[in-house]
């Protein structure tokens, strides 16, 4: 299936300040068929090293760092000739050898011309930090597909579209209509790819389609689960555990309206506090699997000079996997009657794109929300140096009373609705945006 993190990576293959690639994201986001589609298309050759599967491996970094000496012993293990001139060398799960870590600093100063690409999970890396070559590495991160990535493969003509977009484009109602339509289904599907492959697979029969979709789900889950325990140890697993259920719960407490700081008490016994959940949320967060939204009370510039550490909501990093974890049934997603679970529904996808998009993740940009008095708008975002309400609604309901208290008191260039009407530009400074486009919005 097509990534739109291609280009980035064929931007890096071209830069004359290349060096070696670290492509981070969770588990099952597609990061190995990635690197691997990559090398197949862009090199000569492709030569695969996976350190989860090949313990015995560590060796070649524990002698030495001649990265020429390094890469002569991976040709005889692979018997495979590696000219780094044309190839594409790939480390799998290189989390599970710091060796292969460290040599990062050394093939980066060493072997500039080899094409070297990693793939590792946030957690498993971000536990190796001794090991890790700051400022020798590249990086890029890869979140689960979305909905464009959705289209890419099950319809390339709407996906085109998507990827035309800009503030001209005009959608006809009766492709709104099928947009709409897909969207529901990737409610279900969620972009994790071996879940969306399914979906295609046996997207004729709905009935078998869906139910292998979620079994798919169920089995990522359980293999999340068992990196809590791989990582963290029993107590802290089960801590990790408990928050990581909780987020669906508090999630689904709120009836159509916005979501609300995520509350700390009742989850762990005897545990009540932010600095008594910090560790499981922070694991959670360095896995990639959640998604935290700071909730500040000044939409000022700079944002972050308002946000305070212990106040925020946390989402699902796939709005697929939170269906499963809810036991949504299929039937209510398509026919939009889940009642209490849609507001939060739309909220969770649209945090979603826009971390997909370049907000929030290691490294980028984090996503604000802010809470007035009686009031609150879902998320802000910076558009051309100011602070831009966006208020998110699952139905075409428009009636936005937040946002007009927002209006009058802040005075914003710009308000952005995302509902499930079409696209429309009001003559006041409101643009109504389709859920769907929730990751054009810029």
């Amino acid at each position: 299936m097509e990534r739109l993190l291609y280009r980035k990576l064929l931007a890096w293959k071209s830069s004359k300040y290349r060096k070696p690639l670290l492509l981070q994201g969770a588990r099952q986001v597609g990061k190995t068929f990635l690197l691997k589609e990559f090398g197949r298309r862009e090199f000569k050759q492709v030569h695969y090293i996976n350190f989860e599967r090949r313990h015995d491996l560590d060796f070649l970094f524990k002698e030495t760092f001649d990265t020429k000496r390094v890469i002569e012993n991976i040709s005889i293990i692979l018997d495979k000739e590696i000219d780094i001139e044309t190839d594409l060398l790939i480390f799998d799960e290189i989390q599970e050898c710091p060796g292969a870590l460290t040599s990062l600093k050394y093939f980066n100063e060493d072997m500039k011309e080899l094409a070297l690409c990693c793939a590792g999970s946030h957690i498993g890396v971000s536990l190796n930090q001794k090991s890790f070559p700051v400022g020798q590495v590249d990086f890029l991160n890869l979140f689960p597909m979305n909905f464009e990535e959705f289209l890419m493969a099950i319809n390339k003509r709407k996906a085109a579209l998507l990827a035309e977009f800009s503030n001209e484009t005009v959608i006809p109602e009766v492709i709104h209509h099928q947009l709409w339509q897909d969207l529901k289904v990737y409610y279900i599907t969620g972009g994790m790819p071996e879940a969306v492959k399914r979906y295609l697979d046996l997207k004729d029969n709905p009935h078998e389609t869906f139910n292998n979709v979620r079994s798919v789900q169920q089995a990522i889950l359980q293999g999340y689960r068992g990196d809590f325990a791989k990582h963290a140890g029993k107590e802290n697993a089960a801590h990790i555990n408990r928050v990581f259920d909780n987020i669906p719960v508090q999630l689904s407490k709120n009836i159509d309206d916005s979501v609300s700081r995520f509350r700390f008490k009742g989850i762990i016994p005897n545990k009540s506090k932010f600095v008594q959940l910090e560790g499981p949320i922070d694991w959670l967060l360095k896995s990639g699997l959640v998604i935290k939204v700071f909730i500040v009370n000044t939409p000022a510039l700079p944002l972050k000079n308002f946000k305070i550490d212990n106040i925020f909501k946390l989402y699902l990093f796939d709005t697929g996997l939170l269906g499963c974890m809810m036991d949504l049934s299929f039937d209510s997603i398509l026919n939009q009657d889940y009642g209490q679970y849609k507001g939060f529904y739309a909220e969770n996808f649209t945090a979603q794109e826009f971390i997909a998009a370049g907000y929030g993740g290691a490294g980028d940009r984090e996503l604000y929300s802010w809470v007035g008095k009686e009031s609150e708008i879902e998320f802000l975002k910076v558009i051309d140096n100011a602070v831009i309400p966006v208020e998110v609604k699952s139905g075409q309901r428009t009636k936005a009373k937040s946002l007009l208290v927002y209006k009058n008191k802040y005075a914003p260039p710009l308000m952005i609705k995302i509902t499930a009407n079409n696209l429309h530009r009001e003559s006041t400074p409101i643009h109504n945006y389709p859920l769907y486009l929730a990751g054009k919005i810029t």
